[in-house]
Order: structure tokens, then C-alpha cells, then sequence
């Protein structure tokens, strides 16, 4: 198919339609290289309808050329792109030229950001004007890093928003000494003037900060992004930073919108933004170290909140491995705050299901517990968990067995794990023959006086299981999220 279109590209017929349909095949394996061997080191056709008549064809053939990856065609391509004078064409030039080593034409396309972002634009040329301004930030980025700010507002008057479990705010709250603190639907807020006291505790899942003087955005995205101009989103930034120079930032919109529209909203605010604040502020999608969030509310106003990537979270740093099952450190840290009355100081700990080792190491942070024993029937999630067990700087037991073939010289104070539940792989039949056979083994491996901490989302599964066995008793049950349905249970010897 690759020699056929080429040949009547050759030979001029239906030029166009032919480039788009080689373009097409060119996605297949191999048929980059199917090409490079028809085209045997000649690309004169496609250099030719660079300059065709027709913008379409020129796109196209830009587009392939990119996809030929011959360092000996940029120049090419930049001369093309320096007179092309339709801006929907200019995009695809540059989409061409980023497949190549560019860096010697970065003062020229700095040249053109500064004209795109300076110069005034007619109304029907602003979509195409900032496609072409992001490209060009993204390859001007792609060599030249921007410096990284460091957060120095630690010890400031601040307010921040912790984002929590809407089950448990107060876990959260009762850790918090000093400030002022009020209950939102989901989180809290507080007013501090020592952030370093709140950083570590483990169980808020995100901090934001509010931006002062715009609680509430209203508008089109271009009245939106005047509104966080004329606030004190800048001054806030440059306060709490020591380093000068532009904050690279990247918008996630929480709204009712569908996927199309949310897009069209955030490339038309955040060029907009961009602007007013003359570049103090610049859009990226790789390089940002602050997040905008805006939250839709019911009334269709948005509500601004700061995501800050400059002030470092280092709560959970040992996670460097996960599973697609493993559940979140938040979530363990939550679980072990909810349970830690029911925890014993110094006590023999196993996970029987312990994936990457997530449950054993926030049992950890509680209070003292050695020795600890994890189990997967997973090798790959021993290998995880003895990773993430080391980053945490503690010492763990990880071995790849299932727990109904486990065998142990002492028995342990506690069970502490995030249980199986239904999957692709594990019908509930499976499921709940494997919770009757974890209450049988369980009596082999647990003191008499222990304790189980058990996470699920199978809840009639678990209960209905402990109802018909006579050794364990529920003590406790506390729902972690109702819409998914889990909760901790804590379990004890009858």
C-alpha cells in the first residue's frame, strides 16, 4: 500500500487524499521504514509539495516529513515554516520540526513566541495563534528548563485547605494544635501561622491554598483570568517564593462540562491568563510546579484553589512501587489512626495479603511493632514492598507465599491487611471461600488476646463469614467510603 500511494503522489494524482491516506498508514509498524525504502534517500516529492498551492497538501507533507525523522530535512522544514502564511499551517510545521534535534533554531522560535504572545491578534486568528504559542513553549521547554521556585512560606500567616476523608475530618482535626480551623464538606480549613506542624500529618490526601481577593470566578475564561489578575494570585506567589522568574502552571477543571468543552475552557483561560499576567505566569503541561484548580459549584461559578508542587510532600516518599490494587497511603494512614486504640505498642505484626507493603509501613508509624511479616502470593509485590519497605527505613519480613500455606514458630499480636475483594480474576464464590479459609488460619497465627484489622469492600461477604465461625467476634466497624462500600472492621478472639 506504501509503494502504491507513493507512486501516485509521484505521478500527481488526487495528491491530498493520497498524503492523508499515507499518513494513515504510516501509524502502522514498519511503514516508516516501508517508505525510507521507496523514497531510497530521495525526498524531493515532498520538499516539492512544501510549497504547493494547496495549504492542505502542504500540512500533509510537513506532517510526513516530521514522520521521516532525516535530521538533513529541518532546515527545510524551517524555511517552510518561516513563510508559511496560514497560522493553521504554521502549527503543523512546528509539529514536523519537534520531531527533530532543533536546538540551534531556538532564537528564532523564541523570536515568534514573543511576537504571538506581544503582537495584537485579530479575533478569527486566536485559536490558531495559541495552538502555535503552546507548541512553541513546549519545544523551547524540551532545551531550556525553567528554574524550579522553592516554597518559603513555612512559617506565615497562612490558609490552607486540607482535603480529607468526608467521613473523618475530625481524625484530621484533632492532630491539628493551634490555628483556626473550620469544617468544610470535604476537608477543612485552617488558618496557621506554623504550616510545618500540619505538613506531616498523614492523613489529610491534599493540601490547597485559597487565592485572596477571588473566592468566587465568574464569566467567560477570558473574564475569569482578568478576575484572578486584579487578585492577589501573583503577590501570594512571589511571597511565598524566594526565587524570581516566571511560575509555570498547568489548570485542572473540576465541571459539569463535557470532555470537548472543558478543553476549549482551558486552553482559552489559560492563554488568557498568561497574557494578562505578561508571561508571569506561563501554561505547561510538563514543566508546571503549581496546579490552578477550578471547581465548578452549583450555581456554575468557579471557585480557584492552588495546587503547590514547590512545597514538597514528604509523607509518603517510600511509595516508589504500586500495584493497580494497592490502596493508597492516605487511605492506611486513615485506617491505622481509626484503629491505633486497638494497636499494641512493640507488637508481632503480619499482612497475609500485603501487596507492596503499604498497610505494614503506616501500621508502623503508629507505634512500634517488630517484628513485622508480610505475604503475597506475588512475587512482584514482595519485590515492591521490600523496595518501599526500605525507602521507609524500617526493617520488614516480605515472603512470597500464600498465607494458607504459612507456617510460623510464634504466633502475632495482630492481623493488620487490605483484604481481597471481586475482581476480573476473583468471582465473589472465590471471594468468600477465601474469607472462610483467612477466619480458619487466622486462629493458627493470632495470641488469643490479638487483634485483626481488617479493610474491605465486601462487607456481607466478611460479616457473613464471621457469623458462621465461632472464634472471632466483630468489635468494631467503621465506613471508610460509602459509595465504594469499605470499611475497617476490627476483629478480636471471642
Amino acid at each position: 500500500m506504501i509503494k502504491e500511494l507513493y507512486k501516485s503522489i509521484c505521478d500527481g494524482t488526487e495528491v491530498r487524499k493520497n498524503l492523508i491516506s499515507l499518513r494513515q498508514e504510516m501509524k502502522e509498524p514498519f511503514a516508516k521504514r516501508a517508505l525510507a525504502y521507496e523514497l531510497a534517500g530521495e525526498f524531493d516529492v515532498f520538499v516539492t509539495l512544501l510549497k504547493n498551492e494547496d495549504a492542505k497538501v502542504r500540512k500533509n507533507a510537513a506532517l510526513i516529513i516530521g514522520d521521516l525523522e532525516c535530521q538533513d530535512l529541518l532546515p527545510v522544514l524551517i524555511k517552510a515554516y518561516k513563510k508559511e502564511e496560514k497560522l493553521f499551517i504554521k502549527a503543523d510545521l512546528l509539529k514536523a520540526i519537534s520531531q527533530y534535534e532543533y536546538q540551534e533554531y531556538l532564537p528564532m522560535l523564541k523570536k515568534r513566541l514573543s511576537e504571538l504572545t506581544n503582537d495584537p491578534v485579530e479575533e478569527s486568528n486566536v485559536k490558531h495563534v495559541r495552538e502555535e504559542a503552546a507548541l512553541l513553549q513546549n519545544m523551547i521547554l524540551k532545551y531550556e528548563k525553567p528554574q524550579k521556585h522553592k516554597f518559603t512560606g513555612v512559617d506565615k500567616a497562612l490558609e490552607v485547605i486540607l482535603l480529607t476523608n468526608r467521613n473523618h475530618r475530625e481524625v484530621t482535626k484533632n492532630q491539628i494544635k493551634g490555628g483556626e480551623i473550620k469544617m468544610l464538606a470535604g476537608g477543612l480549613r485552617v488558618a496557621t501561622e506554623c504550616l510545618t506542624d500540619i505538613l506531616p500529618i498523614r492523613t489529610y490526601q491534599e493540601m490547597l491554598f485559597p487565592v485572596k481577593g477571588a473566592p468566587v470566578l465568574k464569566g467567560t475564561p477570558e473574564e475569569m483570568a482578568y478576575q484572578l489578575k486584579r487578585s492577589g494570585l501573583l503577590p501570594f506567589l512571589e511571597e511565598m517564593h524566594s526565587e524570581e522568574g516566571s511560575f509555570y502552571f498547568r489548570v485542572e477543571l473540576k465541571s459539569r462540562m463535557t470532555l470537548d468543552k472543558k478543553g476549549t475552557f482551558i486552553r482559552k483561560f489559560s492563554a488568557s491568563l498568561e497574557k494578562q499576567l505578561d508571561r508571569k505566569m506561563i501554561n505547561s503541561s510538563s514543566e508546571y510546579e503549581i496546579e490552578l484548580r477550578l471547581i465548578e459549584n452549583k450555581a456554575g461559578d468557579f471557585i480557584p484553589l492552588l495546587k503547590l508542587y514547590t512545597l514538597e510532600d514528604k509523607r509518603f516518599a517510600y511509595r516508589k512501587q504500586a500495584l493497580p490494587t494497592s490502596i493508597s497511603p492516605c487511605n492506611a494512614a486513615l485506617i491505622m489512626e481509626l484503629s491505633k486504640e486497638y494497636l499494641k505498642d512493640g507488637a508481632q505484626v503480619l499482612d497475609p495479603f500485603c501487596g507492596v507493603g503499604t498497610m505494614l509501613i503506616e501500621r508502623s508509624k503508629i507505634s512500634k511493632a517488630d517484628p513485622i511479616y508480610g505475604l503475597d502470593i506475588l512475587e512482584e509485590a514482595v519485590v515492591k514492598a521490600e523496595e518501599n519497605t526500605k525507602n521507609a527505613g524500617m526493617i520488614a519480613h516480605y515472603i512470597n507465599r500464600d498465607y494458607f500455606d504459612f507456617r510460623h514458630e510464634y504466633l502475632f499480636d495482630e492481623i493488620v491487611t487490605n483484604m481481597p475483594g471481586v475482581s476480573k480474576t476473583k468471582d465473589r464464590v472465590f471471594v468468600q471461600k477465601l474469607y472462610e479459609k483467612f477466619w480458619s488460619k487466622s486462629t493458627e497465627v493470632l495470641k488469643e488476646d490479638g487483634c485483626i484489622v481488617m479493610y474491605s469492600d465486601e462487607r456481607e461477604v466478611l460479616l457473613g463469614t464471621l457469623r458462621r465461625q465461632n472464634y472471632f467476634k466483630l468489635v468494631k466497624e467503621t465506613v471508610i467510603n460509602d459509595r465504594e462500600g469499605s470499611s475497617v472492621f476490627i476483629v478480636k478472639c471471642r
